[in-house]
């Protein structure tokens, strides 16, 4: 996985990364984003439009629990799926997934 998007994107939703990214593998949860493991290419635009600098490139060693999170949005049939999302091949024809990990749903209730 080359990113990772942390806890500074939840109720952040502005968007500028995902009309940035060249192959549409930035998803949204119901209060935060999610890159698809699977569909990102490292390129990096997304980076420098992050408005929260809430993108960590692995590299750079992002903390583990949201590397686990962030695979967990495509990996895990989440609340009210009956299937893990997996690999839909793009962000636009999903739409809002509205939905988001049990540790940022977990997040919004504190």
């Amino acid at each position: 996985m080359a990113y990772v998007i942390n806890q500074e994107c939840i109720h952040e939703l502005d968007g500028a990364c995902v009309e940035v990214c060249p192959v549409d593998c930035i998803y949204e949860g119901l209060t935060k984003r999610y890159i698809n493991p699977d569909e990102c290419i490292d390129c990096g635009a997304c980076l420098p439009e992050c408005p929260v600098n809430a993108i960590d490139a692995t590299g750079d060693g992002p903390d583990p629990v949201w590397v686990a999170d962030n695979a967990a949005f495509f990996t895990t049939a989440l609340p009210g799926r009956d299937a893990p999302l997996g690999s839909p091949g793009g962000a636009y024809g999903t739409g809002t997934i509205g939905v988001d990990t049990p540790l940022v749903a977990s997040w919004n209730e504190e």
